[in-house]
């Protein structure tokens, strides 16, 4: 069940119009980074960093890639890139891939500032979410973010994610551990499927039940 499982997951590419999620190569490297730094003080509040004493990360952005890339071959983890009519704007990733009785993940994600606000990270993390259930199998999907990113906490309510716990120091961000707001939402509560319910919030009742 887990060899099919993650020869459906990985890799694909998942598409919405003009929007594209596509896994990310070492090739993105000159794109990828021309957006990072454009965008570096928009998003150095809501970056992971390593805590000290917690040994280097990857240096380059080649390192990154492989490093990805290889745990997405493990299947604990899908990559992507978000591209809007062939441009490269921001990354979604799907971490923490748990199989066995949890069939868990997480997703983050960032974009860049020149296409916020279009609702394309709502459809991004929407595919996504989707993907996850229906092309990777899992059960059960967690974003997790800081109570001061009201970006990211519009993101969910649009997605109709409920609110299930709060972590103190929960993830090392901006150079420091910082809180987390969690939301997640099962196979369960979604009928038909996230990009759907996003698409029409009044026609699925457990979407509505949290507002």
């Amino acid at each position: 069940m887990w060899g099919l499982s993650r020869a459906r997951a990985w890799p694909v590419v998942l598409r919405d119009a003009e929007l594209v999620l596509r896994p990310i190569q070492v090739a993105d490297g000159w794109e990828w980074s021309r957006v990072r730094l454009r965008n570096a003080d928009w998003l150095q509040p809501w970056e992971a960093t390593v805590p000290p004493g917690a040994g280097p990360g990857p240096t380059t952005f080649r390192e990154l890639v492989r490093g990805l890339q290889r745990a997405a071959r493990a299947g604990r983890m899908m990559p992507f890139v978000i591209e809007v009519e062939g441009r490269l704007v921001g990354q979604v990733t799907v971490n923490n891939v748990v199989r066995g009785s949890a069939q868990f993940a997480s997703i983050g994600y960032w974009v860049d500032r020149d296409v916020a606000g279009r609702g394309l990270v709502p459809r991004a993390v929407a595919l996504a979410i989707d993907h996850c259930f229906e092309g990777a199998g899992l059960h059960r999907v967690e974003i997790c973010i800081r109570p001061e990113n009201s970006n990211s906490l519009r993101v969910v309510e649009k997605l109709g994610l409920h609110e299930v716990g709060f972590a103190p120091a929960f993830l090392h961000i901006d150079g420091a551990w910082r809180d987390h707001r969690i939301y997640a939402v099962t196979t369960e509560e979604v009928a038909g499927s996230m990009l759907q319910r996003l698409r029409d919030p009044c026609g699925d009742q457990s979407h509505e039940s949290h507002q």
